[in-house]
């Protein structure tokens, strides 16, 4: 069985934040989160993470991503080996299995490469495999020392590094297999020794090696693997690496990212082939995009669905689903569940919430269409409200296939329009409009002549 230990207690105090390290994010996502993905992702079936400053919102996040993830304490903080030994409970129950460690903050670690250096790891039948990379940027990160045959000896952190050795590019990701059995044994035998005082995992290498323990090093074949972040300068690199990843590699599956300045999407996003990302545009969750879409400029998705042949011009989609052929904005939101069918057309300044749409239906502007069943066909003239809330309740509307909404109505839920309903513009509509009926609620002009003349409301001018 394949089991992990995410190490995810730092308080991260260079990155200047009251929240774990863990949790600032990248591409609006907490780094910890990509690295349970991609736990996940390699077959680990347990998992383990170890909590330490501010734990309770850490473990308050991996509830909601899954109730079944272990969590350990650490407190105090005395290093990554340390770190590990409040895992005690969990190694003991996986002596037999493999176990995976790595660090809480390093997002770009993938599957592939996991699973790779378990490979590696079975095939020679290691007590330990670390993985590696040759980075040009060594600061801060230990180095791998190897004998002039190119046998591991140890891992030597930076901070105690010998100039000489702070000029060796191999260097580690933080992130191992383990026998369960031979990291139980490691653990044993670390001790604080070093000038931070600190129980080092890297110094459990050296242990086995020297207990005549199989040891090795998978070199990955992306060095942008191993990159973490310990500042918000670091955190932004994470953040362009990723960035342009995931740009490129929808880019190579037939998106059309013409420029990709502002351009933001989540790792999880599907696009289809043909579609086109305009700049300025966020696109994030589980999204799925059809295929021939205009996407943007200045738009943002989050968690939604949006079909084939779709436009959506600087526009604002949160939990929500977009049929085929739907042609929205400029300013537009549609959000809180809403369903915009087949070729529904949404204009500048017109909000939808909790809302279905029917198909070919209509607001060019100026519209807020809340808590209602829309119909087929229907137009909404400008300036049209739905009055859901009374200030003590939300209520629905239901307007009728191919019903005319004049301007400046205002429709005072509950209330039912009725198929091919007519209303007349600057109505207030409070009863239910039967079928094929036209409603006029709206005082009848009147005219007082002479009446500024007696009733003087205009300031006088100088």
């Amino acid at each position: 069985m394949k089991c992990a230990i995410i190490l995810a207690g730092g308080k991260g105090t260079r990155m200047k934040t009251d929240s774990p390290k863990v949790m600032c994010e990248v591409l609006f996502k907490p780094m910890l989160g990509y690295v349970v993905d991609t736990v996940k992702e390699a077959g680990v079936e347990k998992i383990c993470v170890i909590t330490g400053y501010k734990n309770e919102i850490v473990e308050d996040y991996l509830k909601d991503l899954d109730e079944n993830i272990e969590c350990a304490l650490q407190k105090p903080q005395l290093g990554t080996g340390h770190a590990v030994m409040q895992a005690d409970k969990f190694i003991s129950e996986h002596l037999d299995d493999e176990i995976l460690i790595l660090c809480g903050d390093g997002p770009l670690m993938d599957a592939d490469t996991v699973n790779k250096a378990y490979d590696y790891h079975m095939s020679n039948k290691n007590a330990i495999t670390l993985i590696s990379a040759v980075v040009d940027d060594t600061n801060g990160i230990g180095h791998i020392k190897r004998d002039e045959n190119g046998v591991l000896l140890r891992i030597v952190e930076h901070k105690d590094a010998t100039d000489e050795e702070k000029k060796i590019r191999e260097s580690n990701s933080g992130c191992y297999w383990f026998n369960g059995r031979d990291l139980q044994y490691a653990l044993s035998k670390i001790t604080n020794l070093n000038a931070q005082k600190e129980f080092y995992l890297t110094d459990s290498l050296e242990i086995l090696i020297k207990a005549g323990k199989n040891a090795g090093a998978y070199t990955a074949e992306n060095s942008e693997v191993i990159l973490a972040a310990n500042d918000r300068r670091q955190l932004n690199i994470l953040n362009t690496v990723m960035r342009k990843n995931i740009n490129e590699r929808l880019m190579i599956d037939g998106v059309d990212i013409p420029c990709t300045d502002g351009v933001i999407i989540g790792n999880n996003v599907k696009i289809g082939s043909s579609t086109v990302i305009m700049p300025n545009t966020i696109i994030l969750g589980d999204t799925v995009i059809g295929e021939n879409c205009v996407i943007g400029p200045n738009t943002y998705i989050d968690s939604s669905s949006v079909g084939d042949n779709v436009i959506l011009d600087n526009c604002k989609i949160l939990d929500s689903t977009v049929e085929d052929e739907v042609d929205a904005g400029p300013f537009v939101k549609v959000r809180a569940n809403s369903t915009l069918k087949k070729g529904v057309h949404i204009g500048n300044f017109v909000e939808v919430k909790n809302s279905v749409v029917g198909e070919g239906s209509k607001s060019a502007h100026l519209t807020y269409i809340g808590d209602s069943d829309v119909g087929k066909n229907v137009n909404f003239g400008c300036g049209t409200v739905t009055c859901n809330y009374d200030g003590k309740y939300k209520s629905r509307c239901t307007i009728g296939d191919g019903a005319f909404i004049g301007c400046n109505t205002n429709l005072i839920a509950p209330v039912n329009v009725g198929e091919e309903a007519y209303i007349a513009a600057g109505s207030t509509i409070t009863d239910n409009i039967p079928e094929k009926s036209l409603s006029i609620a709206r005082a009848r002009q009147v005219i007082k002549e002479g009446w500024v003349d007696v009733k003087k409301p205009y300031k006088e001018k100088k």
